[in-house]
């Protein structure tokens, strides 16, 4: 009996033991377990947390509507982080290394951040990649709030338009005085002439005086008119096969009395037969221009070259090969100095003003000239030493010869007394 109970006692002890360490075990384990889940759901609110302080999510659809904007987008989060900004606005400069770079948009930002205010400004920030002494861009900058914690700012570029505009404002000045100068002189010439009714002599004197300047105001405004034409250098819709032999022809015809009163000759030469494509009037103004300024820029008693010629546009361009029709015009002139090189081609400048009023020039020649070239796909470029004179080279695509009219194989006309001038090839 007594080892019955002995045993019944060891049993119950033994089963004490295992219940106990199996409870141990139990509460261990659901420790352990909720240890690492509060260490994995930890490291997951960290990281969810971390997330949008590096890179905030944008708003539905904004990332789509940013990439085809116009304007440079940048978005700023919470700490003038860079979220999301287009490649024009790293081309501008106004993205550096995941930072605004420009400190009037970033206060700009800052502000519409506190208070929510959309804010739109004109500033102007440096160009990229050039020297701080260059002219700055003209921005037009918008900043809006996008969502609570997120800035975006819209940068348009003004800068062409801006100079668009400028330009604009000095044709219109500089039209203006040049209409008013010949317009004063009829009205006082006119007067003049009523006073001196009596007197034939100075009715015949302010006569004359009267038609050179009504002959000036009518130049210019043809000029004004051509110019308005061409300016926009676009490509001719509807272009026609022009004989480049006609056209010098036409050019000296048209400076034949100016250049024999300043007993200057008129030599053409090179390959003969070559055509253009293009609207034959401009053409023949282009030109025109190039040879009357060669005559008025030129002392008396000295030769103006034309020359043409075929070449490769690869050479020339660099562009795809192909054909294009060279027209040098050389005169022994004044010359134009390096600093005016840079300017003859604009509206109403003039390399020697006093020159141009003897002449009855109006400025707008050679902007004429620059025009029709680029609407006929080509280019125009000056080589002058002063002193030595200058050579006028066009370069425009060839035209196609018309199958009625084969082309000439050569023609020249350079007397043998005239003074040599330089080859145009190694002028230009």
């Amino acid at each position: 009996m007594d080892v019955n109970v002995a045993a019944a006692a060891a049993c119950a002890i033994a089963g004490l033991g295992v219940g106990l360490t199996a409870a141990i075990a139990f509460r261990w384990s659901e420790r352990e377990q909720n240890r690492s889940s509060r260490g994995s759901s930890g490291k997951s609110r960290t990281s969810t947390s971390s997330a949008p302080v590096n890179e905030p999510a944008l708003p539905p659809g904004v990332d789509t509507v940013l990439s085809v904007l116009r304007s440079c987008a940048i978005v700023l989060g919470e700490g003038d982080e860079v979220v999301k900004a287009s490649s024009a606005a790293y081309a501008m400069g106004l993205v550096r290394g995941g930072a605004m770079a420009v400190e009037q948009m970033l206060s700009l930002a800052r502000a519409t951040r506190r208070d929510g205010e959309i804010r739109q400004v004109e500033l102007e920030v440096p160009r990229p990649g050039v020297a701080r002494t260059a002219d700055p861009l003209a921005v037009s900058v918008r900043v809006a709030p996008l969502g609570s914690r997120l800035v975006l700012v819209l940068v348009e570029d003004l800068t062409e338009r801006r100079r668009i505009e400028a330009v604009r404002r000095d044709f219109v000045a500089n039209v203006s005085h040049e209409l008013k100068t010949p317009v004063g002189a009829l009205s006082l010439l006119s007067e003049a002439v009523a006073d001196a009714s009596d007197d034939p002599e100075a009715v015949q004197r302010f006569a004359g005086r009267m038609q050179i300047e009504a002959t000036r105001l009518a130049s210019l405004v043809q000029e004004i008119i051509d110019l308005s034409r061409v300016q926009d250098d676009q490509l001719l819709m509807d272009p026609e096969p022009v004989p480049v032999d006609e056209l010098i022809a036409e050019a000296v015809d048209r400076c034949r009395q100016p250049a024999a009163a300043k007993q200057i000759h008129i030599a053409s030469g090179g390959v003969g037969g070559l055509y253009l494509h293009g609207n034959r009037g401009q053409l023949a103004a282009a030109l025109g221009n190039l040879v009357e300024n060669a005559v008025n820029y030129s002392p008396p008693r000295t030769r103006v070259a034309i020359a043409t010629r075929r070449i490769s546009s690869a050479a020339a361009l660099g562009e795809a090969d192909g054909e294009l029709i060279e027209i040098s015009v050389t005169d022994q002139g004044i010359g134009i100095s390096e600093k005016d090189r840079e300017r003859i081609f604009e509206r109403f400048y003039r390399v020697d003003p006093a020159r141009s009023r003897a002449t009855g020039g109006t400025g707008l020649g050679l902007s004429i000239v620059k025009h029709v070239a680029a609407s006929h796909g080509g280019t125009v470029s000056v080589w002058s030493v002063e002193g030595q004179g200058s050579t006028f080279t066009v370069r425009l695509p060839a035209g196609q010869i018309p199958a009625e009219r084969p082309p000439t194989p050569l023609s020249t006309h350079t007397p043998a007394t005239a003074t040599p001038l330089p080859a145009p090839e190694a002028r230009s």
